[in-house]
């Protein structure tokens, strides 16, 4: 072997030893290629096997935030404004002063009413051993009295007078923007509305309900096909679609519909501790209406609605998908109550109907059931 064969043969080997580390330390094995004629396995969709069972109904219906109290801060003396003692939407407690009116005149009327009252006391002790003495007749100490209680009760005017000039809050709560600045005259021939208060640890929700529904309810219930629900449990679904995660209770439904809407109204209590909702809000309150025994429900994302009717997506024993037309009747939370076209004992598609064509082949699986909220799993650990 010559030289240059040599050098050549040698450089190969070098080729081929460096091109095997190289496929050696790659990023690992390549996914196998299916073999060619071989079908790809079927896609992988969430199911529920629908049963009959003893549900909540629920109804849905939109309602308004209210403030729990509200109270308004006047001025109760005439006088000017000298200071604004709060900040504008804060947090106030009951008793707190929260302005200060000039208050001059009002303590010299104070002094002067002090003074008149001890000297009527004094004098009615004088009438009292006088009359003891018989020197004065029972009108002349009935008159001084008299006397006494008038003093007394104007000392007792003038002192509410020039405790008025610090303007107390009525209630404890969150206080809005102010509505007179220092230097303002109020009081004058009238108790000027100087801010507001509301309080908002809870709220209430008034919502309605159309008279038409709660006859329907109470047919049903007289018939025996629904129970009236006990409950008073309430939810609250934000504008978002998200449930607020506090429940609240329903207080009151009122005795009477009104005549020009055809409706009742309703009051639910909602705990704020956080203020994270305001009075004014719109949201949509949830509320158990009536019990059925034996009822089918299942997700609304299972539902599909069309121009031809509402169906779900079933899969049969061999896996293949078909449509099942249906009918969707009440509420049960977040669920529809399927009235017709479900006996049960059915694979019904919830999660993955984009994978699943009518009469293609799918892969059944158990629905995963949903992650507890953060704060219920820390509550279950503890």
């Amino acid at each position: 072997m010559t030289r240059n064969t040599s050098q050549i043969f040698t450089g190969t080997l070098t080729g081929l030893t460096l091109a095997l580390l190289l496929s050696g330390c790659g990023g690992g094995e390549q996914p196998k290629k299916p073999a060619a004629g071989t079908a790809p396995p079927p896609p992988e969709v969430e199911v529920i096997i629908v049963k009959s069972a003893p549900v909540t109904l629920t109804n849905e219906l939109p309602g308004r935030l209210h403030a729990y109290r509200t109270a308004q801060v006047r001025a109760r003396v005439e006088g000017i404004v000298e200071k604004r003692l709060f900040t504008e939407g804060s947090d106030v407690k009951a008793g707190q002063a929260l302005y200060q009116i000039y208050v001059g005149n009002y303590s010299s009327d104070y002094e002067a009413a002090r003074a008149d009252a001890a000297l009527a006391r004094e004098n009615l002790e004088r009438a009292k051993l006088l009359l003891e003495a018989k020197v004065v007749s029972k009108q002349e100490y009935e008159q001084a009295v008299a006397k006494q209680k008038q003093a007394e009760a104007a000392l007792s005017r003038a002192k509410e007078n020039r405790d008025n000039t610090r303007v107390p809050a009525p209630i404890s709560g969150r206080i809005g923007r102010t509505l007179v600045t220092e230097g303002a005259l109020v009081g004058r021939g009238e108790a000027t509305l100087l801010a507001t208060i509301e309080q908002t640890d809870k709220l209430y929700v008034n919502f309605t309900q159309s008279e038409s529904d709660i006859m329907r309810l109470q047919k049903a219930v007289k018939s025996g096909a629904l129970k009236r629900a006990e409950s008073t449990r309430i939810e609250l679904v934000l504008e978002d679609g998200s449930l607020y995660p506090l429940p609240g209770k329903l207080l009151f439904t009122d005795l009477a519909a009104d005549p020009s809407t055809g409706s009742v109204t309703m009051r639910a209590e909602i705990p704020n501790p956080e203020h994270e909702l305001l009075p004014g809000m719109f949201v949509t309150i949830r509320f158990p209406e009536a019990l059925a025994e034996n009822a089918i429900s299942v997700p609304q994302r299972a539902v599909t609605m069309s121009p031809q009717g509402q169906f779900v997506m079933v899969v049969d024993a061999e896996g293949k998908v078909g449509p099942r037309p249906v009918k969707v009747g009440s509420m049960a939370g977040s669920d529809f109550i399927i009235e017709s076209g479900l006996q049960g004992g059915e694979q019904v598609i919830v999660n993955g109907l984009q994978k699943a064509r009518p009469g293609s082949v799918v892969k059944p699986v158990p629905l995963a059931s949903p992650s507890p909220a953060p704060a219920a799993a820390e509550q279950k650990q503890g």
